[in-house]
């Protein structure tokens, strides 16, 4: 057997094993929030992952792929008789990083694939070429965007959270206030996924539309959709949820009419009254009856056990799996990179013996990467995933929706960017700001403290394995 075929499968293992350590750890980026706050079973969560998962790096993956290959070390720093130098090393960065992946996913750490494989194409680069060797423009660009994006997630899921909890759970008719805003929250869930795919998304389908046309095609998806939400709305039966809370607990009820009522005639003199002193009591009064309504979970935050929260919760159930299955597209999307783009690069030099990567991803080499993450995640994904869905903060699906559209939309406009970001530090960015919106003491920050750890020993942990693989494969090649 030549060496050179030898090497293309050490290299399609090694990129097949990455794949399968990317839906291990990272998987529960998309699924684990779903699964903590009971909106899907993990067996049910691995399914619909597997097939979003597949269609994400399939359809849309070579975006981020071309970054990982050619973008972060000059391809042309290894050309003129040096081109298998690039084949170690990217060999040795799959390797490294799947090894890492393998062990922080066995002991349920959510790390970073991303970190991984970048840290590990860096680390062979420099030891090969010096400082000079990395594109440190394009590296500081992908750092950048790990801190920009959980900050980005945490910041939108904070108010996406804060926003239906002021207009829901505040409500003194939470369900009648659900049913009228989440037709308006469907409309953008699906404008937003419309665009993902069809606004020069799609090329491999060759469904790549200029923004106009890609705008009006979301639009009038987004529509139909929350004519469907408004159809399947008018299914719950408002009046009996509340009829049965108050005959369930008619003494709160009574409170809950008559601190309405004071409130409202506190406002309409607030709204009459000139005098500083007076508006001034009549605000203290009012802060005061808020105060006793929070303290009693009446109008300000309804019953965590009722009738009514269990009824609103269960509308934003569906909406949850609609946001884990955007999760999940955009994640195989912009991870798969992490496993295919080393991969892609070595086919090219074995296949033509040249550094110039002109052409795209294969198509089949994308799918090699798809088929390995579901692999990866049926296999091990549930250990991550029981870290993001239940130890972090509690979770609930307004919650989890909250910071699982917060963390596709990062996604997604990352992916069009070509930045190869952090899904982990984006989701728990996401899972954070829903935390934060709670107060701080809603965090378990053993657990957040522990995570960081892991993601800060990610990096030089790709980056010294790869070194040291890439001088094996060197001396036995």
């Amino acid at each position: 057997m030549e060496y050179t075929t030898l090497l293309m499968i050490i290299a399609l293992v090694s990129g097949f094993y990455m794949a399968w350590s990317i839906g291990a750890n990272d998987v529960a980026n998309a699924m684990g929030t779903s699964v903590g706050s009971g909106a899907l079973t993990v067996k049910r969560a691995v399914i619909l992952a597997a097939v979003l998962e597949f269609a994400g790096a399939f359809f849309v993956g070579s975006h981020v792929s071309q970054t990982i290959r050619k973008g972060i070390i000059s391809p042309q720093l290894f050309a003129g008789g040096h081109e298998m130098d690039l084949v170690f090393g990217m060999i040795g960065a799959l390797l490294a990083a799947a090894v890492w992946l393998q062990i922080a996913s066995y002991k349920g750490w959510p790390v970073s694939t991303t970190h991984s494989i970048v840290g590990a194409v860096l680390g062979f680069g420099v030891v090969y070429g010096g400082m000079q060797a990395a594109d440190w423009g394009k590296v500081g660009s992908i750092v950048a965007s790990w801190v920009v994006s959980p900050l980005l997630s945490g910041t939108i899921a904070f108010a996406i959270f804060t926003m239906l909890r002021n207009l829901i759970y505040k409500n003194p008719q939470p369900i009648r206030a659900a049913k009228k805003i989440t037709p308006f929250i469907v409309f953008m869930v699906f404008l937003v996924l419309t665009l993902a795919m069809v606004f020069k998304g799609l090329k491999n389908l060759h469904l790549n539309l200029e923004f106009g046309e890609a705008l009006v095609v979301g639009l009038l998806v987004g529509l139909v959709a929350a004519f469907i939400s408004v159809m399947l709305l008018k299914r719950i039966n408002e009046e009996d949820i509340v009829e049965t809370q108050k005959k369930q607990n008619p003494q709160k009820a009574s409170v809950a009419k008559r601190v309405d009522k004071a409130l409202n005639h506190l406002q309409k003199a607030l709204n009459k009254v000139d005098d500083d002193a007076a508006q001034t009591r009549l605000n203290t009064i009012r802060e005061e009856l808020l105060s006793f309504e929070k303290d009693l979970e009446l109008q300000v935050g309804i019953e965590k056990d009722s009738k009514e929260y269990k009824a609103v919760e269960r509308i934003f159930v569906y909406l949850q799996i609609l946001s884990a299955a955007f999760v999940a597209f955009a994640h195989g999307a912009n991870d798969v990179a992490n496993a295919v783009g080393p991969l892609a690069a070595v086919i090219t030099i074995l296949k033509s013996n040249t550094v110039v990567m002109k052409s795209a991803v294969p198509t089949w080499v994308l799918g090699l990467g798809g088929v390995g993450i579901i692999i990866g995640l049926a296999t091990w994904g549930w250990r991550v995933m029981l870290t993001i869905g239940k130890k972090i903060t509690e979770l609930t699906p307004t919650r989890g929706f909250s910071a699982e559209f917060a963390t596709a939309m990062t996604l997604v406009v990352a992916t069009k960017l070509g930045l190869p970001v952090s899904t982990t530090h984006t989701l728990v960015g996401g899972v954070l700001g829903v935390g934060f919106a709670r107060g701080i003491k809603a965090l378990n920050l053993q657990v957040v403290s522990n995570i960081v750890i892991s993601w800060l020993v990610t990096l030089p942990a790709g980056a010294f394995g790869a070194i040291i693989i890439y001088y094996l494969l060197k001396a036995i090649f």
